[in-house]
């Protein structure tokens, strides 16, 4: 192994020598095969006692777990696999323990034929030879409780750090559905702990990992709500400390608790754009100090020792704040414990990351700062000991596969590259900006440039790549879905704006969209694609849109409104009738008043028949999020224009994940086929 100080200067010569030897190599795109493969290695975790590392290893259509000793890396680990299910995750719940998700296609009837994946969470030992649910369920007395039991997956509340034995399981199937339970991961068997019902979101534990926060969602005379309930030590009792209306969009949650757990850490944003992170004091009822506050993004998690035994890492101290950044909370951490902030030193150094000048603007106030910021690549601490003296580091960017790095003892190793046969420089850069909407609102989005090396000078032929939601977002991270390196590789530049309607940008943005489906959401994107040509990125008339879910109801839209930038679309399991999907989902008054009324605007299948462009449409017909009949109505109509349609129902695929690696590829290769081959005949 090489300590900090060698590897630092190893690093800096063979960076200089391979920029040195490959300063006029040219850069290879990737194969479909080689994007659409299995991570090399992922999925690492660390056991709290540091001893043992399991991670996932893909091997052609399979995922396997290897389990290492720590101490003993050199030597060939232990391999789980399994013959009927596939994993897809793996986590230490104990020492001796692990927590391993699966998934599988699984077909029911009762009224109808339902296509779908499964997906079910298991415990196993160190060796794979024992096997069980996380909570033990009663014998179905019916075909009908037979089928619901297949398809449950009870979720882990709290893996009880501290207790070598029990784990907090919330079941999700049957008469005992939300209720809580404590269960023996040795014996297997269940203690219920909290009787529920189905207006309660869910649960938050102390650090002691007892019960003491939920959410409730229920209607009253003023609207659909959400009320903050926290118990009662003494009696036991669930006493409500805050309600919110969801028409105002208003956040009031308890993520956490101190080490006295009468402080707990309530993130809110009422009265405010952005969410902020308060001490609560839950004698008094009174908010104390803020604990985290950002001016540009929300405040997001708490990140908390709960190891009583962690060495010089106190119980209950406060590791880090999680916000909402331009890389999500998850990798955008300000660390502020001793020990956390001493390993981010050094891995920022051992690892060479360096900080750029970033331009940030505030959606909500039109306010902008430059801040140093990881534009290319960053770190996240993704799996670590109890007092922090062995971690697994991720290394990643948005044109960065993922590297995995041990950080023990002071020295640092390269564990595995997930996708080692990919060229990094291949997939272009990629930066934050900001666009003007022609209303004047600041809309961030990312935009990922070619490689001129590989693909000449700009402007080059673009796509429009609206997410999902919409209430949701992008982030400057590595695309696993693979769409951003594929046509990035393929010398397309591409936008992903962050249209209002967004999630994560702030209260503004997010409201901003209410009502505007196909209408000021879609001009966001219109001028995303114009703000692209003006600054010379992207060519006139060869612009694509491209999107999934809500945004392939994105390119619906785009392929019906007149006078439009685009010269194809893609709309991959988009909702075509936004009045069938809410009538279909949410029917209950808590889903109709919170979100509702906030699909209003274009209803693509009613105009599908007048398409503008050309449009290519696939959908999985294992998708229970938006039934594969959405799309089969808008290609119905939509045959009748004189555009070109193609369409494409994939089969054992669903709303994202697919069964196997070939199916994944031959999703990417229609959106390659159709950007570059076809898209008006000729393609971009």
């Amino acid at each position: 192994m090489l300590t900090v100080s060698n590897w630092t200067r190893f690093t800096a010569t063979l960076a200089i020598a391979f920029a040195v030897g490959l300063a006029h190599a040219k850069p290879k795109a990737p194969s479909i095969e080689q994007l659409a493969a299995y991570p090399k290695l992922s999925s690492f975790s660390v056991s709290p006692d540091g001893k043992h590392i399991a991670a996932l290893e893909g091997r052609g259509e399979d995922r396997v777990i290897l389990v290492w000793k720590t101490d003993a890396l050199d030597k060939v680990p232990t391999a789980i696999g399994s013959s009927r299910m596939k994993i897809s995750g793996v986590q230490f719940i104990k020492n001796d323990l692990l927590a391993v998700t699966m998934f599988q296609p699984y077909d029911s009837r009762l009224d109808t034929l339902a296509k779908q994946f499964i997906s079910k969470l298991f415990i196993t030992d160190l060796a794979g030879k024992e096997w069980n649910e996380p909570m033990p369920q009663s014998r179905a007395m019916s075909r009908a409780e037979e089928k619901r039991q297949a398809v449950s997956s009870p979720g882990v509340l709290d893996t009880l750090p501290n207790d070598h034995d029990h784990i907090l399981v919330v079941n999700d199937v049957g008469t005992t559905s939300g209720d809580v339970f404590k269960v023996n991961v040795r014996s297997n068997r269940a203690e219920r702990i909290q009787r529920s019902d189905e207006k309660v979101a869910g649960y938050v534990t102390d650090l002691d990992g007892e019960l003491r926060a939920r959410t409730r969602g229920d209607v009253d005379g003023t609207g659909a709500y959400i009320a903050a309930e926290i118990r009662e030590p003494g009696s036991g009792k669930w006493v409500e400390h805050f309600r919110s209306y969801v028409k105002n969009r208003d956040v009031v949650q308890i993520v956490g608790f101190a080490k006295d757990p009468n402080t707990a850490f309530l993130v809110t944003n009422v009265g405010q754009d952005k969410t902020a992170i308060y001490e609560y004091d839950v004698a008094t009822r009174k908010r104390k100090e803020i604990l985290f506050q950002h001016r540009f993004f929300d405040a997001a998690r708490v990140l908390i020792n709960r190891y009583k035994s962690a060495g010089d890492v106190a119980f209950g101290e406060v590791l880090g704040i999680g916000y909402d950044g331009p890389r999500g909370s998850i990798a955008d951490v300000q660390w502020t414990a001793p020990k956390a902030r001493a390993i981010e030193k050094a891995v920022r150094e051992t690892l060479g990351i360096r900080a750029q000048p970033m331009t940030i603007v505030d959606p909500a106030t039109g306010q902008s700062a430059q801040i140093d910021y990881d534009m290319d690549a960053t770190f996240v601490l993704s799996a670590a000991t109890a007092d922090l003296s062995t971690v697994v580091v991720s290394l990643s960017g948005p044109s960065r596969p993922p590297e995995f790095y041990l950080l023990r003892d002071s020295k640092i190793t390269l564990l595995s590259k997930a996708y080692p046969d990919i060229d990094p420089e291949s997939l272009g850069k990629t930066r934050l900006i900001y666009f003007k909407a022609r209303d004047g609102l600041d809309v961030p989005a990312f935009v990922t440039t070619p490689n001129k090396d590989l693909c000449g000078p700009g402007p080059w032929a673009a796509v429009v790549h609206p997410h999902g939601g919409p209430w949701s977002r992008d982030t400057l991270n590595f695309d696993g879905s693979m769409w951003v390196p594929l046509m990035a590789s393929r010398c397309l530049a591409v936008l992903r704006p962050q249209f209002r309607g967004s999630q994560g940008w702030g209260r503004k943005l997010w409201t901003a969209g209410d009502a505007e489906w196909g209408q000021k959401m879609q001009d966001d994107k219109d001028d995303g694609a114009k703000w692209m040509i003006e600054q010379g990125i992207a060519l006139r008339g060869r612009i694509a849109m491209f999107g999934f879910s809500y945004g392939g109801y994105s390119a619906f839209a785009a392929s019906i409104r007149p006078h439009g930038l685009y010269k194809c679309a893609i709309a991959g399991a988009g909702v075509s009738d936004i009045k069938q999907i809410w009538a279909q989902f949410y029917t209950n008054p808590f889903f109709r008043e919170r979100q509702a009324p906030t699909v209003e605007g274009l209803n693509p299948v009613d105009r599908a028949g007048a398409i503008q462009i050309p449009i290519m449409v696939y959908h999985g017909d294992r998708d229970q999020v938006v039934p594969l009949v959405q799309s089969d109505w808008f290609v119905s109509k939509a045959k009748g224009s004189k555009q070109p349609v193609v369409y494409h129902e994939i089969a054992d695929y669903a709303h994202g994940p697919a069964w196997t690696r070939k199916i994944m590829g031959d999703q990417l290769r229609h959106i390659e086929d159709y950007l570059l081959r076809d898209c008006g005949a000729k393609g971009l």
